[in-house]
């Protein structure tokens, strides 16, 4: 499997061989993280939970290759703006684990203020 150093290396190398880095400015690549999102929530849109595990697996390929678009965007942003994605989500999940402590917020759907 590869690093997300590796991946990201990859994209920048496939978007500069186009020379596209022209198109990409951070507010770009956000609309276009977000756009990729959307089409993740398109395919599960007006589907019963029924409806999706049913044909999940028929479905596996469309997704991944959605998240593979918000993946690309989201490697992408982290590079241009200087984010150690790595460093970043571990302190997220750091904060997270803070502020949901197991006791509390397990099986809990309360959001943090609540528990």
């Amino acid at each position: 499997m590869k690093t997300l150093e590796e991946i990201t290396s990859q994209i920048v190398s496939f978007r500069d061989a186009r020379d596209w880095k022209q198109f990409h400015g951070l507010k770009d690549i956000a609309l276009s993280m977000m756009l990729e999102a959307g089409e993740v929530g398109e395919i599960f849109q007006f589907k019963t939970d029924a409806e999706i595990n049913e044909k999940l697996e028929a479905l596996q390929e469309r997704i991944g290759d959605e998240l593979s678009d918000v993946l690309y965007w989201t490697l992408l942003m982290a590079h241009d703006s200087g984010i150690n994605l790595e460093e970043a989500f571990a302190r997220k999940m750091a904060r997270n684990e803070s502020k949901y402590p197991l006791e509390k917020a397990k099986g809990s759907n309360r959001k943090y203020t609540e528990l």
